[in-house]
C-alpha cells in the first residue's frame, strides 16, 4: 500500500517531456501564423475607416466653405497663400490673395528619403494648419492626417490640381501659358474649378477633391490632362496598394490599384517623393491612369 502511494506521488511530480513542450510550442506558433494576418488586416481596415472619416469630414467642411463664400471653393494649392511660384495659383499674379486650405507644413528636404519635414518643429506644423483657410471650420489637428501617415507628418492629404489648385506648367499648360482658363468649359466640362456651381458634367460624384499622399508635399496633387504619357506625381501606396480619396459630393472612398506596375511604383516611392515621371506600359496600368485623370479633370485632353 505504501509503495503504491509513493508511485502516485512520483507521477504527480512528473512534468512535461521535451517532446510535449515542442508540440505545444508548435501549436501556438501555428495559431499565431494563422491569426496574425487576420489581426493585421483588421487593424488596417480600422485605420482605413479613420482615414475615410477624416477625408469625408474635410470634404464636408470644403463644401461648407463654398457655402459661406458665394460658391467659391478654397485655394487648393496647399502652402501657397501669400507667394507666387512661377507656376502660380490663379489669382495670385493679379494681386488677389487666396489663403490656401492649409499652410506650409513641409521642410527644406521634403523630397529626400527619410528626412521629410526636416527643420520643422511640431509647433511649426500645427501653426501651418492653423494658418489654413479651413481651420475656422475644422479646428481638429487629427482631421488633416491619416493615422498611418509617415512618422512626424501633421498633414497627409492634398487637394488635386483641378480643384482650384496650382496652375502649373506641364499639366494643362506649356511654358507658363494656360490654354484652359479657370472656369471655362472644354467640351462641356470645366477643367479648372473655381466655383462649386461649375461642377456639373461630370457630376460632383465623379470629380475628385482630396487624396491621401501619406505625407505633405508642396501645393496640390498633379496629374497630366493633355499628355498621354506618365504620371506627374507618383501614385500613392496607401491602405493596401491603393489610396483613399474624396469626391465633390462629400463622399470618401478607397481606390485599389490593379496593375502590377502601378503597385510596384507606388511601393517604391511610398516612403518619399519619388519625383514622378512613371509611365505605365501595360493596358491595365494605362487604363487606371486614364481613369484617375478623368476623376481629377472630368475628361481626357487627348
Amino acid at each position: 500500500m505504501k509503495a503504491h502511494k509513493r508511485s502516485i506521488v512520483r507521477n504527480k511530480q512528473r512534468g512535461f517531456t521535451l517532446v510535449e513542450l515542442l508540440v505545444v510550442i508548435a501549436i501556438i506558433a501555428l495559431l499565431m501564423a494563422i491569426l496574425m494576418p487576420a489581426l493585421k488586416r483588421a487593424r488596417e481596415l480600422g485605420m482605413r475607416a479613420v482615414c475615410l472619416h477624416n477625408l469625408k469630414s474635410l470634404t464636408l467642411i470644403w463644401l461648407m466653405y463654398a457655402d459661406e463664400n458665394d460658391e467659391k471653393i478654397v485655394n487648393g494649392a496647399g502652402g501657397f497663400h501669400y507667394t507666387t511660384t512661377g507656376m502660380t495659383h490663379d489669382g495670385a499674379a493679379s494681386g488677389i490673395v487666396e489663403r490656401a486650405w492649409v499652410g506650409k507644413g513641409w521642410g527644406a528636404n521634403w523630397n529626400n528619403k527619410n528626412v521629410l519635414n526636416s527643420g520643422l518643429t511640431d509647433a511649426d506644423k500645427e501653426k501651418a494648419i492653423r494658418e489654413g483657410a479651413l481651420w475656422p471650420l475644422a479646428k481638429n489637428y487629427g482631421l488633416y492626417k491619416c493615422p498611418t501617415g509617415r512618422a512626424g507628418e501633421f498633414v497627409t492629404y492634398a487637394a488635386v490640381d483641378a480643384m482650384n489648385g496650382l496652375h502649373r506648367s506641364g499639366t494643362t499648360s506649356v511654358g507658363g501659358h494656360h490654354p484652359y482658363a479657370v472656369g471655362k468649359k472644354v467640351g462641356g466640362t470645366v477643367i479648372w474649378i473655381k466655383y462649386r456651381t461649375e461642377i456639373s458634367s461630370p457630376t460632383a460624384a465623379e470629380r475628385m477633391v482630396f487624396i491621401d499622399e501619406g505625407a505633405m508635399t508642396p501645393d496640390s496633387f498633379a496629374v497630366h490632362y493633355d499628355n498621354p504619357g506618365p504620371w506627374w506625381d507618383d501614385p500613392p501606396a496607401r491602405h493596401g496598394d491603393g489610396t483613399t480619396v474624396s469626391w465633390a459630393d462629400g463622399r470618401a472612398s478607397h481606390i485599389k490599384w490593379k496593375a502590377a506596375e502601378t503597385i510596384r511604383r507606388a511601393r517604391e516611392t511610398q516612403d518619399w517623393y519619388g519625383g514622378g515621371g512613371f509611365k505605365p506600359t501595360t493596358p491595365e496600368g494605362i487604363k487606371e491612369l486614364e481613369d484617375f485623370r478623368r476623376a481629377v479633370w472630368g475628361r481626357l485632353g487627348y
